[in-house]
């Protein structure tokens, strides 16, 4: 029997936990697995944080499998974590008291497309870019683009967002409807297909961003939007973080609707052009995109060359072509992959914060010369559009002094940006690593609203425990 995913050594409950083992290996057969690979691929791969892999992992294929599976689990006390495909960042799908890992990865199904009404039905393991093939032919898509190919379930769970948040909202924006397994076993749908309701809780807001603590998600319900007519993307570089922070800012309050505002740092433009061969002048930049008709997007550009100018920064330079703009995203979302070329076997520490974009460029710079101040390498990005900018200091994890000053940093960063009355995450979310941090932001009394919830919907502790609130 798989020891302990925490101590190494069998647990009190392990009849239990077999009973489950061997209930689900019947079952599933070649759809359940307990060989260590797999279970450590099904916990936190990606960054400094502990891989705590679970006994077991299964592949159901329908809600009524995962129903099963919960029940099961429930039935005999085990813990459950759901896992998309393991891209989030804060130890979400680690299993620190052990269970089963419940993979959506062949819950990958578009059920339904409703074209005439802008939205769409799907399994939790539909990624976004399986969803946005499906949808090309009928000039839809689906705008929330967290980077990561991560899957739709995942992207819901940790309430997503991304470059295209600025236009578009985040997920608790565009996920209209539920159908969602409760840690009883329980089926529960949430929400509808029409496109406004006030009618009882906003429960599909409650479970958007819940992490998979209080069920899980095994149909969503998604609002889509028309391709446009006429896209535009381009880079604008800047003398400074400050300037292009306040150009941005700018931007924003002058009711230019822009699609996408990305920052990146020098450090990160250094390492963008290295790891996806471009050529841009090492300083720090915005990557823009504008979405509308042919004459919409050329005043939209024009218009931005202006603030841009009021900035010191320029030349704003744009492109109309795909092949272009798909080339220029593409080494924005690879920023990660890129960020780790600058210091090669260090590990990646990403982490994010979300301010009023009033304070944001405040508090990029402050974080700059703290990073400074620390020596740490680390590259920041950011969607500052919505004020959220992102941080991967790359840490010696065999150097104690390098460990302590990059975990003094971060905590740094959360606590200024809670001071300027922001958050602790824009999107990564809570999991493991940011729940110290929610009585700050939250106070305790939501804090205790939120135990609450989870006690009223899991009194047993079992699904995806140790994540968001303790209990």
């Amino acid at each position: 029997m798989p020891a302990s995913a925490t101590s190494g050594a069998l647990r009190p409950e392990s009849f239990a936990l077999q009973t489950v083992l061997e209930t689900l290996s019947d079952r599933f057969g070649d759809r359940f697995s307990t060989s260590r690979a797999v279970r450590e691929q099904h916990a936190n791969t990606l960054t400094w944080i502990e891989n705590q892999p679970p006994d077991g992992v299964v592949f159901p294929e329908s809600t009524e499998e995962v129903a099963g599976i919960v029940r099961l689990c429930a039935a005999h006390g085990v813990p459950m974590v759901p896992f998309g495909i393991g891209s989030s960042f804060e130890g979400h799908v680690n299993a620190p008291l052990g269970g089963i890992s419940i993979s959506t990865a062949r819950m990958n199904a578009v059920v339904a497309v409703h074209s005439e009404d802008l939205d769409v039905v799907v399994q939790p393991g539909v990624t976004r870019k399986q969803l946005n093939e499906a949808l090309r032919d009928q000039g839809l898509f689906f705008p929330i683009d967290p980077g990561a190919d991560a899957s739709l379930g995942g992207m819901a769970s940790t309430r997503a967002s991304g470059t295209n948040a600025v236009r578009y909202g985040t997920m608790k924006d565009n996920v209209l409807a539920l159908t969602v397994v409760l840690p009883s076993g329980e089926i529960m749908t949430t929400g509808g297909r029409a496109k406004k309701s006030s009618s009882g809780y906003d429960l599909t807001r409650l479970l958007v961003g819940a992490e998979g603590t209080l069920g899980v998600i095994t149909e969503l319900t998604l609002r889509l939007q028309g391709i446009p007519e006429a896209i535009s993307a381009g880079v604008c570089p800047f003398p400074s973080v400050e300037a292009a922070c306040d150009a941005t800012i700018m931007t924003i309050q002058s009711g230019l609707p822009v699609a996408r505002i990305e920052l990146l740092d020098e450090v990160q433009v250094r390492a963008a052009n290295a790891y996806s061969k471009l050529s841009l002048v090492e300083t720090p930049t915005l990557f823009l995109e504008f979405h509308g008709t042919d004459a919409s997007v050329k005043e939209q550009a024009e218009r931005f060359g202006e603030i841009a100018e009021e900035f010191g920064g320029g030349p704003f330079d744009w492109a109309t072509k795909a092949e272009d703009r798909n080339k220029l995203w593409q080494a924005r979302h690879d920023s990660f992959w890129a960020a780790l070329a600058l210091r090669p076997g260090a590990k990646s520490v990403p982490t994010d914060v979300c301010v009023p974009i009033s304070r944001l460029a405040e508090c990029v710079a402050e974080t700059k010369r703290d990073l400074a101040r620390s020596g740490i390498v680390s590259p920041i990005v950011g969607h500052v559009g919505d004020g959220n900018f992102h941080c991967q200091p790359l840490v010696d994890m065999d150097d104690p002094a390098d460990v302590a000053t990059c975990k003094a940093f971060l905590a740094r960063l959360v606590e200024r940006a809670i001071a300027m009355g922001g958050t602790c995450s824009g999107e990564h979310g809570v999991g493991q690593a940011k729940m110290k941090y929610l009585e700050a932001e939250h106070g305790a009394a939501a804090l205790a609203a939120m135990r609450a919830i989870k006690l009223a919907l899991d009194p047993q502790n079992i699904m995806n425990p140790g994540k968001i609130v303790t209990v």
